[in-house]
C-alpha cells in the first residue's frame, strides 16, 4: 500500500506523487483529497470515496491512499506501506509568515481534546518555541488567547493553498477572528 499526501490545497501535490498516481489502479480518499488531484488520476483507476476509515487496515498491497496535508501530520501516515509526502499546512504557513520552523513544536487539536492543546501551546511557548496547531472547526482562538502572555503573536491560517487562502495576525490580546472551518494556527513566532 502507498499513502500519498496530496498537499493542504490546490497546487500542493508533490511530482512524487503524481508518478505513484500514474501507476495506481485502486485508489482511496476523502472527496477532499480526490478532487485536489483529480487531474492527475489515471482514468482506468478505480476511485473510491474512503466512507470507513478502520476498514483502511485491510486494503490490498496495491491501493493507493489519499491523505490531505501530510500523511504523518494528522493525516492517514499511521497505516501500512511507504509514505509520500505532501506538502503540509505547516510548510505552507510557515513560508506564508515568513518565519522560520527550526524550534516549532506541533500541536495535533484535530479531533483531540482542545484543553490539553491549548495547555500544551502554553507550555510550549513558555519553553521558547513557538507552535504549529492544527485546529478542527470547534477550536477556540480567544481559549487559546486567553491563556497565554498578551504579545504572544497568533496567526490563523485559513485555507491554505486555496485561491480564497486567508491569514489573519494578531496577538492575544488581540486575537484575529476564525471565518473557515478549514484552518491552522501559528503562535509565537518571529519573523525572519
Amino acid at each position: 500500500m502507498k499513502i500519498v499526501g496530496v498537499g493542504c490545497g490546490e497546487g500542493m501535490f508533490t511530482k512524487e506523487g503524481e508518478n505513484v498516481l500514474a501507476a495506481a489502479r485502486i485508489l482511496y480518499g476523502s472527496g477532499r483529497a480526490i478532487e485536489l488531484v483529480r487531474a492527475f488520476i489515471p482514468k482506468e483507476a478505480n476511485v473510491v470515496e474512503i466512507t470507513d476509515y478502520k476498514a483502511l487496515r485491510t486494503l490490498p498491497d496495491d491501493a493507493v491512499v489519499l491523505s490531505t496535508g501530510d500523511p504523518l501530520m494528522a493525516g492517514l501516515g499511521y497505516l501500512p506501506g511507504e509514505v509520500v509526502c505532501g506538502i503540509s499546512s505547516m510548510q505552507t504557513a510557515f513560508a506564508r509568515l515568513h518565519a522560520p520552523w527550526t524550534n516549532v513544536a506541533v500541536v495535533n487539536a484535530h479531533g483531540k481534546d482542545h484543553l490539553d492543546a491549548v495547555s500544551r501551546t502554553v507550555q510550549d511557548i513558555a519553553a521558547g518555541h513557538s507552535v504549529f496547531l492544527i485546529a478542527d472547526p470547534d477550536f477556540s482562538v480567544e481559549e487559546l488567547a486567553h491563556s497565554l502572555p498578551e504579545s504572544v503573536p497568533i496567526a490563523v491560517c485559513e485555507d491554505l493553498g486555496y485561491p480564497y487562502e486567508r491569514i489573519a495576525e494578531g496577538t492575544a490580546k488581540n486575537p484575529p477572528a476564525v471565518l473557515s472551518k478549514l484552518f491552522c494556527i501559528v503562535a509565537g513566532y518571529k519573523r525572519q
